[in-house]
């Protein structure tokens, strides 16, 4: 019987290049760009082979977690646990700890599957084609790294040469090459030979655990001590805060990959993205006869070679070239194409005024793990959201010490707790909740609840919530 690999899905990041859809607490992974699956969606559909593969494990964060875990329910695919990191320190750590833990569950001689949530890939025959050469070289004890064949001279990715072939299909590596200059580029395409890193790897994990024991004892040791300090909340596993955070910061690439006498590479065809720039959505994305790509709810007149993205608003263009048009529930960036890979500069601009950060951070919408809500509008003591809970969740029950709540529904029924009275209530009805008083807001039914929330009071920050029961863990 061939052995199945464990997908290790690397969820973490807080992308900053694709704002201003992208934010610090709904990263790119997340988020619909086109179609009805975020990337980490149509990563997760990539590795749901039983045949080939065996359940995921997650590595991400605390913000995220809900996220990872609804967007996973959502397609049914059942995962082998949810690692979550205390601080960020780099692939090594990540890589580091999931190899540990893979082995607790599923054996010593596991082969996992590192791969990133924010790729977007043409998962063809080809993309599986190259799968099964790096599982088998990985059995072989090679450390596995996938080189993509390079389509133009990129200077945002770093290269791979390749050396000879090995008798499982896999290379070896001759040298990995920093990101280079476009003249180096140039000459590299021009030379033959050079893959651009994909950031996509194969590992045996008894090699993978003897390599960083060689070169990176430090990561090893405090990955793995986190491990073993690890504590269970719900679905999750909290790493050790304490022993995670004395890992060095250091890539996987860095750690081992170019130190290691065992490192392979698999040439690959098959079509990926890092999706690192809005001009790098544009390549991907599907094109009409002007050369655009332009999202539902939009209209493009008399323009050529742009991408045009909206959430929300209807986007409207007109006689443009070249350019990045992208237009969220409260932002607007319009910029050249060519200079796309530079908004992660416009971002940091944006955060350092006390003006702007919340474009940064946050959505109008924001995610719950019971459903969510969106802000309408704020004024002078208050502020007016709309409230979707999934059917059969419930948010925690609790009390605010500085505003009163009105919730009118406007879909589905609702289960309201107010003090010591719990009432039904139907589209239409309403109920008032009294600044201290414990309430409780749930989906009994089998749609989607919507409700109109008007908030009033001296404060109406989100940290206003003493939650006494919560189902989810959060304090």
């Amino acid at each position: 019987m061939t052995q199945k690999i464990v997908p290790v899905i690397m969820a973490g990041g807080k992308g900053t290049r694709l704002w201003p859809l992208s934010r610090a607490t709904a990263p790119k992974q997340f988020i619909q760009f086109v179609g009805n699956k975020t990337l980490f969606q149509e990563t997760l559909e990539r590795v749901s082979n039983p045949e080939l593969y065996e359940a995921p494990i997650i590595v991400t964060n605390e913000e995220f977690r809900f996220l990872v875990a609804e967007q996973a329910r959502t397609l049914g695919i059942p995962l082998a646990a949810v690692l979550l990191e205390p601080v960020a320190r780099n692939t090594a750590a990540a890589v580091a700890a999931a190899a540990t833990l893979a082995a607790e569950l599923f054996g010593k001689n596991t082969i996992i599957q590192m791969l990133a949530s924010d790729h977007e890939i043409l998962a063809d025959k080809s993309y599986f084609d190259c799968i099964r050469i790096a599982r088998n070289a990985a059995a072989d004890g090679k450390l596995v790294t996938f080189g993509i064949s390079p389509t133009e001279p990129a200077t945002g990715y770093g290269y791979i040469e390749i050396g000879d072939a090995l008798e499982n299909g896999a290379h070896k590596v001759s040298r990995f090459v920093e990101k280079p200059a476009l003249e180096r580029a140039e000459q590299m395409l021009a030379d033959g030979g050079f893959y651009w890193n994909s950031g996509i790897f194969m590992f045996p994990v008894e090699e993978l655990i003897a390599e960083l024991q060689e070169y990176a004892p430090d990561v090893l040791k405090a990955a793995s001590k986190a491990v073993s300090k690890a504590s269970r909340d719900l679905d999750f596993t909290r790493l050790d805060a304490d022993h995670f955070a004395k890992s060095p910061d250091i890539s996987i690439d860095y750690a081992i990959m170019e130190k290691t006498s065992k490192a392979a590479v698999v040439p690959s065809p098959f079509k990926w993205s890092d999706m690192g720039s809005w001009d790098a959505v544009w390549k991907s994305g599907v094109r009409d006869d002007n050369g655009n790509v332009a999202a539902a709810n939009t209209t493009v007149v008399n323009t050529r070679n742009s991408l045009v993205m909206t959430h929300g608003v209807h986007l409207a263009v007109q006689g443009m070239e070249d350019v990045a048009v992208i237009a969220s529930e409260d932002a607007v960036y319009v910029g050249p194409l060519k200079d796309s890979q530079n908004v992660g500069q416009l971002v940091k601009m944006l955060a350092s005024s006390s003006a702007t950060a919340k474009f940064t951070e946050t959505h109008p919408t924001s995610y719950r793990p019971w459903g969510g809500y969106t802000s309408i509008f704020n004024g002078d003591r208050f502020q007016v959201k709309r409230i979707f809970v999934t059917p059969g969740k419930k948010l925690s029950l609790q009390k605010h010490h500085h505003r009163s709540e009105h919730w009118v529904v406007v879909k589905g029924t609702a289960e309201v707790t107010v003090g010591e009275t719990v009432r039904m209530l139907r589209e239409n009805e309403s109920v008032y909740i009294p600044l201290g008083e414990v309430h409780r807001l749930a989906n009994p039914g089998k749609i989607l609840l919507e409700l109109i929330e008007v908030q009033t009071g001296s404060y109406l920050g989100e940290d206003d919530i003493i939650r006494i029961v919560d189902e989810f863990g959060r304090t």
